[in-house]
């Protein structure tokens, strides 16, 4: 008889109860009146021996009791995963990796620049974008109705009929360096990077806003073969020891003599092929600029220059729409 009772024990404990069908079946197997295993056992109960009668008893009903708690914790156990929301992932499957991000190529080749220049000792400067017109024009040489201010038309925030010539978005980092000037004196040597603004119609080659760096250096004895080799010095290190670059004359109301600089663009498709592209503007600083910031000509001169980042990146990546920098399309993110 224990041989019985531990075999129906193991049975009832191996059950498998994965469903509520096999919750009933297995209520049936063990609990039914009619055939139900441990029924069959309580009925034997009056035919034991009395002196064995007592111990048979409480077997039956210990696994009566057992069997009844595998119901329960079984109908429990289904119930709760029905109430509970199933993972919207397979978790058996093997892990993502997770998307990881990258530099934008604006950020990247600002990036580049001022490891140029920082490495020769050129300073960072920031300003604000909202500026007034002294610092944005005036104090670089451009008189109220200059013809000049047409190339920089922007946005004004005041109108520029007030007496201080009304606030606007800075159409150049130029005014940082006049900030710069104004707060200590010199010698200067600092690049300014930062967004500009101007009234421009959007196309592929244009848009309202952009970046810019400026470069200012201003101390005893500086020249213009100082600004052809730091520029020489930068082209190479941005677009390679090979590069070829040539300066052009040009006109700057801050800057005088002035230049562009262009570089030499080989043809992919023609290897005798190619064509010059403009990279910056640049000149010696203008007198007028130095007086009206009480920095003495006569004793000091300086050279200035200024690009454009998105013309750079679009050189270096061979990107042939402006547009693509702001329109935060990851396709084209992805890419860098």
């Amino acid at each position: 008889m224990p041989d019985q009772f531990e075999a129906l024990r193991q049975a009832i404990e191996a059950a498998p109860l994965d469903s509520e069908e096999a919750v009933d079946r297995f209520r049936i197997a063990y609990l039914s009146r009619k055939q139900g295993r441990i029924t069959e056992l309580l009925k034997q109960i009056p035919s034991v021996p009395p002196d064995e009668r007592k111990a048979f008893g409480r077997q039956v009903n210990l696994l009566k009791r057992r069997v009844e708690e595998r119901i329960e914790e079984a109908k429990a156990r289904l119930r709760t995963a029905r109430t509970t929301p199933k993972p919207e992932i397979d978790l058996t499957l093997p892990g993502r990796r997770p998307l990881t991000g990258s530099i934008h190529p604006l950020t990247r080749t600002l990036e580049d620049i001022k490891r140029v220049f920082g490495s020769y000792g050129f300073d960072v400067a920031e300003g604000p974008e909202i500026e007034d017109d002294w610092h944005n024009f005036t104090a670089l040489n451009f008189p109220p109705d200059h013809p000049a201010r047409d190339m920089q038309d922007t946005f004004f925030l005041e109108p520029p009929d007030r007496p201080h010539g009304g606030i606007l978005l800075r159409t150049h980092t130029s005014p940082v360096q006049i900030r710069v000037m104004e707060s200590q004196p010199p010698p200067y040597r600092v690049i300014v990077p930062g967004r500009v603004y101007r009234n421009e119609s959007i196309s592929y080659k244009s848009y309202c806003l952009f970046h810019q760096v400026e470069g200012l250096c201003v101390d005893e004895g500086v020249t213009l073969g100082d600004l052809k080799q730091i520029l020489h010095v930068f082209a190479r290190a941005l677009f390679g020891d090979d590069v070829k670059m040539r300066f052009r004359p040009s006109f700057f109301p801050f800057t005088e003599p002035s230049a562009e600089v262009d570089i030499w663009w080989p043809d992919p498709a023609d290897p005798a092929g190619g064509r010059w592209l403009e990279i910056l503007g640049c000149g010696m600083v203008d007198p007028n600029v130095l007086e009206a910031v009480n920095v003495d000509p006569e004793r000091y001169t300086g050279y200035a220059f200024g690009m454009g980042i998105e013309r750079i990146a679009m050189l270096r990546y061979d990107i042939k729409d402006i547009r693509l920098f702001y329109e935060n399309d990851v396709r084209f993110l992805e890419q860098f």
